[in-house]
């Protein structure tokens, strides 16, 4: 089938650059495609979101859970990051060169099968290990629907379409907790994701009839050097990050050893891609101040939220007492701001600019995050929900016009490495915001707390002052006398909250600054066609770029 609408070729003289350039079978179901799209993001997005209301439920001993501790609860949530984050990049490069649809048809199989084996753990230990394998499949899911977006949609349309896409993940940070908290209240923990495998089934037939496969038509030679450095590297680099935040401690030899080493092989990588022939990907696209600045951003938010929702679901159930699904339903304000904000991110965008919209994004987030410095054990419900739908109104200001502004610096065709730079940062900012802030939280509340385990026994001291957690179960077994040490326990993670979310918010208020100085501005018409460019700040003004010819647009095949 040709790449170019039927109409295309009778389309006047200047009007040749809005003519569709994918099938026109494909461009009347776009709308469709992406709703699958969104459904398979949704898998991914849901079992973290569950996942985060659950980690109270698994570390309790059997049967209720399987008695995990706080180490292998890390570990549980950090060994899908760790392949996940690892696999990115090399996964988006192989949707460009063996097809998007057979990537996403993979990763989305292997997710769920990862998904039945997980709820059929019987021991910390192989929860994890089927947890990386979700993540192995998660990391060949979402570069591929992004990927498959922008090749299914026309430029003009497509920051509409990554609003929606964005808005999923609202949509997912929504059910999860909800879904989550009902199975637990009447099911066993492994049914959190069990649920994944139904979804996972619909979500494959929908992919088989609906999504058209596309590829790079001119892929050029395999860099396997490349590919092999970008895993090892990030391997490396966020094991280091994850073991950081284990030990709490950023100058143990093993964690040295491995970030330096990753950042190492990760500098190798960069200058085989500058020399090289035939890159994995441009490195060129880094010296653009508008993509370096969204990745930056992408990374920075991602560090400061990702170890505020790792707190917040103790702060709800251990120092609130809230049940899993009432701390679910705490957390949909936010939710529902992405969704309704997100897909309308753009017009937003078009009135005052990417960098104006990311700035006050940037800033609400760094709001809602300090106010977690003011919470205490009698809080409100109402103002909770308050800053939960601030941070959420944020994000969703801030994460459609970065992707945008990632993905259309990149042509068309290279779209699997362009999803997956941005994934990859992502993914990588949030490793470093769980290990980073939760090691602030943890050295925190063990200093809070060592002065109040008197009257613990010697040989469960250590123990007892890991966490919120692990110091009530101590507390419970001291029956009464162990009152005052609950009271303590809730004190002394109430004060490391409060730094932890002051932490956050500096890291939001420095990607403030980024997007404040590097992202584009408002976008003007300019020419005789009414065609639109965005500078960058100091960059002198150029004439627009030519199209491309159509002939020359990516393979997508009906």
């Amino acid at each position: 089938m040709s790449t170019s609408s039927p109409s295309s070729s009778s389309a006047p003289a200047g009007a040749l650059d809005s003519a569709p350039r994918v099938p026109e079978a494909v461009h009347k179901r776009r709308w469709a495609i992406l709703g699958v799209l969104m459904f398979s993001l949704l898998i991914v997005v849901l079992d973290n979101s569950i996942l985060n209301v659950a980690v109270k439920t698994i570390s309790s001993p059997e049967p209720v859970g399987i008695g995990a501790t706080q180490s292998e609860l890390e570990w549980a949530i950090n060994s899908y990051t760790l392949v996940f984050a690892g696999l990115l990049f090399t996964s988006g490069l192989l949707g460009d060169r063996v097809g998007r649809k057979k990537v996403l048809l993979f990763g989305t199989a292997v997710f769920g099968l990862g998904s039945a084996l997980a709820a059929m753990s019987g021991s910390p230990g192989e929860l994890v290990a089927y947890r990386a394998l979700m993540g192995f499949g998660a990391a060949f899911v979402m570069p591929a629907t992004l990927a498959v977006l922008m090749n299914v949609f026309e430029r003009d349309e497509q920051p509409k379409a990554i609003g929606i896409w964005a808005g999923s993940v609202g949509l997912g940070i929504a059910i999860g907790p909800i879904t989550g908290g009902v199975l637990l209240e009447h099911f066993w923990w492994g049914s959190i994701f069990l649920i994944n495998v139904p979804v996972v089934i619909v979500a494959l037939i929908a992919m088989w009839f609906l999504v058209p496969d596309s590829r790079d038509p001119r892929p050029g030679r395999v860099d396997p050097v490349g590919v092999l450095l970008s895993i090892v590297g990030l391997v490396l680099l966020v094991y280091g990050i994850i073991r950081a935040g284990e030990l709490a401690d950023f100058t143990d030899a093993t964690v040295l050893a491995s970030t330096l080493g990753g950042v190492a092989v990760l500098t190798v990588f960069v200058v085989h891609q500058k020399r090289s022939d035939h890159p994995s990907i441009d490195m060129s696209s880094f010296k653009k101040p508008a993509f370096s600045a969204a990745v930056a951003a992408i990374a920075l938010v991602f560090f400061a939220l990702m170890g505020v929702t790792f707190f917040s679901a103790f702060y709800l159930q251990s120092v609130r007492g809230y049940s899993a699904l009432d701390s679910g339903l705490l957390i949909l304000p936010l939710a529902v701001a992405q969704m309704v904000f997100a897909p309308r991110a753009r017009l937003v965008v078009e009135r005052f600019g990417a960098r104006a919209v990311c700035t006050g994004g940037m800033l609400l987030v760094a709001a809602g995050l300090a106010a977690f410095a003011l919470f205490d054990a009698t809080t409100p419900v109402w103002v909770l929900c308050v800053v939960f739908f601030v941070q959420g109104a944020g994000m969703a200001h801030i994460m459609p016009p970065v992707t945008v502004t990632v993905m259309q610096s990149l042509p068309r065709e290279k779209a699997g490495s362009g999803s997956a730079v941005n994934n990859t940062f992502r993914q990588v900012g949030g490793a470093l915001g769980v290990a980073v802030l939760g090691s602030l939280l943890s050295s925190t509340y063990r200093g809070e707390i060592e002065g109040h385990l008197g009257a613990v026994p010697a040989a469960a001291r250590d123990t007892a002052g890991e966490s919120i957690e692990a110091t009530m179960a101590v507390a419970e077994k001291l029956g009464p006398a162990g009152a005052p040490l609950m009271s303590s326990a809730s004190d002394a993670f109430l004060t490391a909250m409060h730094v932890t979310a002051l932490g956050s918010a500096g890291v939001a208020l420095i990607g403030t600054a980024v997007v404040a100085l590097f992202m584009p501005g408002r976008t003007a018409p300019e020419g005789p066609a009414g065609k639109q460019r965005t500078e960058a700040p100091g960059e002198a003004p150029t004439e627009p770029a030519a199209e491309a010819p159509v002939a020359a647009a990516p393979a997508v095949r009906d």
